[in-house]
């Protein structure tokens, strides 16, 4: 089989504007929520390193590559150190299926603004998905404490809890655009976004993936007047860095998908489809933030409560009235 040089190359170069563009933007989305946080809750954030505060990031990196990395006694050690990897590296990856442009035509052909275009992407999500959830069992489990081991069940039962939820609230657009591939998904979108056929599954799939990211209210998994810091407690240094970076990826990248799936993607009127794409997500992540800034934490049996016995059968019930007015309408083909 013969391969195109300038396709490695190109592929390269994609991969390579996914990670820069990923990294930079989760950097300062740390420092872009306490900032918001800071005016929501009437106080300062962070002001004093570099012009309005804007160099925060790189001293936080600093500090966690300058702090020391702590290895518990009594600890799992190559389970501890393989946790936060398992925390971020799915994430990242996942970006990879995500149109985030219009195709363009570069020397004679047509490149696609996205890494790989998998006929299975949706299920390719949910399968990197799955594996996240390794992330926190492994880093509650391998620190032989009692409060991380804790915090690593709750946040197990709830990641797979609301993986189920997620995953139903995503019927309705496969059986909507007839394809699991992502950029046919945003094509079916050109005309009309899938929010307004799928108001309801778009909610469910909104608080999944919140719950997905154990973002407040859902944050069960890391709730500090229970449990310290949750299933990384023992962790220091920039291993601990890695769980924290892995959320906030993992914020962009549900943002994404949540803008892929029901925002019609990089479909929008006037400006470039990157900018349109790149403005959806980042209002997603807004989202994310004030809802953080807004809202309680939820207690536990309340969390379960809504995932298996209001949003999973809303999900079925939303799957079965689609698949009804799809047949009734004619728009269903076998």
């Amino acid at each position: 089989m013969n391969i195109d040089p300038l396709d490695i190359l190109l592929i390269a170069a994609k991969i390579g504007a996914v990670f820069l563009v990923i990294l930079t933007t989760a950097a300062y989305l740390v420092f872009a929520e306490r900032r918001i946080l800071g005016w929501i809750q009437d106080r300062k954030g962070p002001n004093r390193v570099g012009p309005m505060g804007l160099l925060q990031p790189v001293a936080d990196v600093i500090k966690m590559l300058t702090k020391e990395d702590m290895l518990p006694a009594a600890a799992d050690k190559w389970l501890f150190y393989l946790a936060p990897a398992m925390a971020a590296i799915p994430a990242i990856m996942t970006f990879a299926i995500i149109p985030f442009g219009a195709p363009v035509t570069l020397f004679g052909r047509q490149i696609p603004m996205q890494v790989a275009d998998l006929h299975v992407g949706i299920l390719f999500f949910m399968a990197l998905s799955s594996i996240a959830v390794y992330g926190v069992a492994l880093g509650g489990w391998a620190s032989n404490s009692k409060y991380a081991l804790l915090g690593s069940i709750r946040g197990l039962a709830q990641l797979i809890s609301y993986e189920l939820s997620m995953g139903l609230s995503l019927v309705p657009v496969v059986m909507l655009a007839r394809s699991f591939r992502l950029s046919e998904i945003v094509n079916a979108q050109a005309g009309v976004w899938f929010i307004v056929y799928q108001p309801l599954a778009f909610v469910i799939f909104l608080i999944s993936i919140i719950a997905e990211c154990r973002r407040i209210p859902f944050d069960l998994p890391e709730a500090e007047g229970e449990l310290v810091a949750g299933f990384h407690s023992e962790y220091s240094g920039m291993r601990f860095g890695l769980f924290f970076v892995g959320e906030y990826i993992n914020i962009i990248v549900l943002g994404a998908l949540a803008t892929t799936f029901f925002l019609g993607g990089w479909h929008g009127p006037l400006l470039p489809p990157v900018v349109w794409f790149f403005l959806k997500t980042l209002a997603f992540t807004f989202l994310f933030i004030w809802v953080r800034g807004t809202l309680p934490r939820l207690r536990y049996d309340q969390l379960m409560h809504l995932g298996w016995k209001l949003l999973t059968p809303l999900a079925l019930v939303n799957i079965v009235v689609t698949g009804w007015y799809l047949t009734l309408s004619g728009s269903f083909r076998y």
